[in-house]
C-alpha cells in the first residue's frame, strides 16, 4: 500500500543525511518514478523532505525531524514480537534493551493492534537450539559484540576444528551472525573471507587501526559467500546407501545435512529407500556406522571398503581375545 510506502521512506531517511533515489526504488521494489512521486506526496503532507542532484545527491529529511511507529500495520507488529521470542538479544547482553524497545513500540502503536501484539508475544515462542544441543562453552558474546561496533581490527586467538594448537588472525569484521544456536564471527583475514565459531575464540583484542573492509561490501554479502561455500556439494565423495524405511526419520534428523536430495523409495523392496549423501573426505563415512545395518552402503567400492576397515579395527579394540 502506498501509506505503507511512504512511511517506509520516511523511517528509512531518517537514518542517512541522503539516500539516492536508486538505492530507495531497489529498497521498496518500485521504479525510481515512483519514488519521485511519493517524494512529492510527503512535502505536499508537510514533511521536511527535499531533493538534491548531482553525483552526490539524493533525497534527504531536514535535520531533527522524527516520526514514530503509529503506522505499523497489525502483521507489522506481530512480526516485530515474534522475532523478539528469539533468543539472540539474549546472548549480545541486550534483554532489558529489547524489553524497553518493546515497550515503547506498544505504547506507540495504535489501540486496536496492540491486543494482537500481545498475543503474538504469548503464542508463539521461537527455540533456535536443536534438540540434544551439546553443552557448548561459554563466550563472551558482549564484549565480542562491542569490539564488532567499534568498527576497528581485531586481533584474535583462534583454534580450527579438530585442531588443539591456536593460531593468530589480524581481522577485519563484518560481524557477527547466530545460526542454528551457534555464533560465527564474520571477517575478512588478508581481504578473505572468513568463518570463525565464537565458541573457539579464546582472546579478542580491539587493534587501533581502522577495520579494512572491502568498499561496498555488507555483513549479509559475505555470509551469504560463506554459506554457499559450507553447503556446496560439488566436491567431496558421494555415498549411496539404502535406509530401513523404519529407521528414515532416525537417520534423515542425525545425517540428513549430508543428503543431496530426499530418500526415494527402492522399487524392488517395500522395506528400503535410497539415499544419496555427500561427505568432505572418504574417512567421514564411517558416520554412518552409528545406523549399524540398518544403512547399507552400495557405493562407491572404497566407500564399502573404508567401512570394512573401520569395522576391522573396531573388532581388534573390542574382541574377545
Amino acid at each position: 500500500m502506498k501509506f505503507d510506502r511512504l512511511l517506509s521512506i520516511v523511517l528509512l531517511l531518517q537514518h542517512r543525511d541522503l539516500v539516492p533515489a536508486r538505492e530507495l526504488a531497489e529498497r521498496l521494489e518500485v521504479s525510481q518514478r515512483t519514488i519521485h512521486r511519493d517524494v512529492e506526496a510527503l512535502s505536499a503532507a508537510g514533511v521536511p523532505v527535499y531533493a538534491t542532484r548531482g553525483k552526490d545527491g539524493g533525497i534527504g529529511l531536514l535535520a531533527g525531524f522524527r516520526t514514530d511507529v503509529t503506522g505499523l500495520t497489525t502483521d507489522e507488529a506481530r512480526a516485530l514480537f515474534v522475532l523478539a521470542s528469539q533468543s539472540a538479544h539474549s546472548a549480545l547482553g541486550l534483554d532489558h534493551a529489547l524489553g524497553s524497545a518493546l515497550r515503547k513500540v506498544m505504547a506507540a502503536l495504535p489501540a486496536p493492534h496492540r491486543p494482537a501484539a500481545e498475543l503474538t508475544s504469548r503464542r508463539i515462542l521461537v527455540e533456535p537450539d536443536r534438540w540434544h544441543a551439546p553443552p557448548r562453552p561459554e563466550t563472551n558474546l558482549e564484549d565480542l559484540y562491542a569490539a564488532v561496533l567499534s568498527d576497528r581490527r581485531l586481533r584474535v586467538r583462534y583454534r580450527h576444528g579438530g585442531r588443539t594448537e591456536l593460531r593468530t588472525y589480524t581481522v577485519d569484521p563484518y560481524g557477527l551472525v547466530a545460526k542454528a544456536g551457534i555464533w560465527y564471527l564474520v571477517a575478512d583475514h588478508k581481504r578473505t573471507p572468513r568463518l570463525l565459531r565464537t565458541d573457539r575464540l579464546s582472546q579478542v583484542g580491539v587493534l587501533e587501526a581502522e577495520a579494512r573492509r572491502r568498499p561496498g561490501i555488507e555483513l549479509a554479502q559475505v555470509w551469504h559467500h560463506l554459506r554457499r561455500e559450507v553447503e556446496d556439494r560439488s566436491t567431496g565423495v558421494r555415498v549411496t546407501v539404502r535406509v530401513r524405511r523404519e529407521r528414515l526419520d532416525m537417520v534423515t534428523r542425525i545425517a540428513g545435512g549430508y543428503f543431496t536430495a530426499p530418500p526415494v523409495p527402492e522399487a524392488s523392496s517395500d522395506e528400503l529407500s535410497r539415499v544419496e549423501l555427500v561427505y568432505p573426505v572418504l574417512e567421514a563415512v564411517r558416520h554412518l556406522m552409528q545406523f549399524g545395518t540398518d544403512v547399507r552402503i552400495v557405493g562407491p567400492p572404497e566407500a564399502r571398503a573404508e567401512t570394512a576397515r573401520a569395522i576391522t579395527e573396531l573388532a581388534a579394540v573390542y574382541g574377545t581375545a
